[in-house]
């Protein structure tokens, strides 16, 4: 009997030896954590998920009984709290302070309170920080995916780009991912809701100069990836994908 195995992905190498950092903003449920891992993997990055950093220091607010609309608390958690989590794309957790929360910060519970968190001008300046800091121990070669990436966390990134879909793409494609453990209002405020109340403190869903718009409404997952990719060699000036 022969067993067969899926053929590996071999990375694309583009520019080797050098900085090579992919920043993707986007709204809710646009697919920004699963293409950017894709991407991430075909390229041979690291990952960041900077999303799962603000909703771990929710789950720690809470678990804490912080007082999220005590800003100064918030900022002080913020400053204080230890947050760990995968820098691969195959790998998924997220701890803090050595507790598993990878579960947990997807619930319904944080995905309503994050928004507090998000718009905290202080706790958001210390994940900045944070978030650059991971950038510079990966060796700028990664892909990172928010809300600011692209003209706050690293707006001098080698390629960057807005992954966008229409709204009635983006519910769908939460309600899929939940299984459709939720009503359609309950789609509507984490999707639409959430990204009103984020819009008040980043601009996420406007390109700014020099950032592409990638719309992936009409796209599968494989053809986004294509995309995405192909945005990444344009911005490094090695062609478009084969």
């Amino acid at each position: 009997m022969f067993v067969t195995f899926p053929e590996p992905v071999i990375p694309e190498r583009l520019r080797l030896g050098k900085s090579l950092v992919v920043a993707v903003d986007g709204p809710s449920g646009s697919g920004k954590s699963s293409i950017s891992k894709a991407v991430a993997r075909r390229l041979g990055l690291a990952f960041l998920d900077t999303g799962a950093m603000y909703r771990a220091l929710t789950w720690h607010c809470l678990n804490g009984r912080i007082n999220l609309e005590n800003a100064a608390a918030v900022e002080a958690a913020a400053r204080t709290v230890k947050i760990e989590q995968s820098l691969t794309p195959d790998g998924d957790f997220v701890r803090v302070n050595g507790i598993n929360v990878t579960g947990p910060i997807r619930e319904p519970d944080i995905s309503k309170a994050v928004s507090a968190v998000a718009t905290n001008l202080g706790a958001r300046r210390e994940l900045v920080r944070r978030q650059q800091e991971i950038i510079a121990q990966c060796g700028s070669r990664i892909v990172v995916e928010g809300r600011d990436i692209t003209t706050v966390v690293a707006p001098r990134a080698e390629a960057r780009l807005i992954l966008t879909a229409s709204e009635e793409a983006r519910l769908r494609r939460r309600g899929l991912q939940l299984g459709g453990s939720q009503t359609q209002a309950q789609l509507r405020e984490q999707v639409v809701g959430r990204d009103a109340k984020d819009a008040t403190v980043v601009d996420f869903q406007r390109a700014a100069d020099g950032v592409y718009t990638v719309d992936s409404s009409e796209l599968d997952f494989e053809e986004t990836v294509d995309a995405v990719i192909n945005v990444v060699r344009r911005s490094v000036n090695e062609g478009p994908a084969a």
